[in-house]
């Protein structure tokens, strides 16, 4: 997911509230990244940096995480309450042994 630098401990202690983060008896197991994220709002939208309309281009953090699949359901809503974004950027990966 992507996520402003302000808002890195928030999500991530939503996330590790709600069940990821952990690998084997380690807890709060996470990676981040800095990068650039780019949007425009279309008609009806209200970003929470910059305005609809408008190509944005803000520092984020790519912050990644695992969790139990059977977590998936709590974790997604966990982001999506912490995130400070209208539209939260997020991909799922499986991961198989």
């Amino acid at each position: 997911m992507f996520v402003p630098r302000e808002s890195l401990d928030t999500v991530r202690d939503a996330l590790f509230a709600a069940g990821a983060g952990r690998i084997g008896g380690y807890e709060r197991c996470c990676w981040y990244s800095e990068g650039t994220g780019t949007f425009v709002g279309g008609e009806g939208t209200a970003p929470a940096v910059g305005e609809a309309g408008v190509e944005e281009r803000v520092p984020e953090l790519r912050l990644e995480t695992v969790y139990p699949v059977a977590k998936h359901g709590d974790v997604i809503a966990a982001l999506k309450l912490a995130h400070p974004y209208e539209e939260p950027a997020f991909d799922v990966y499986e991961l198989v042994p």
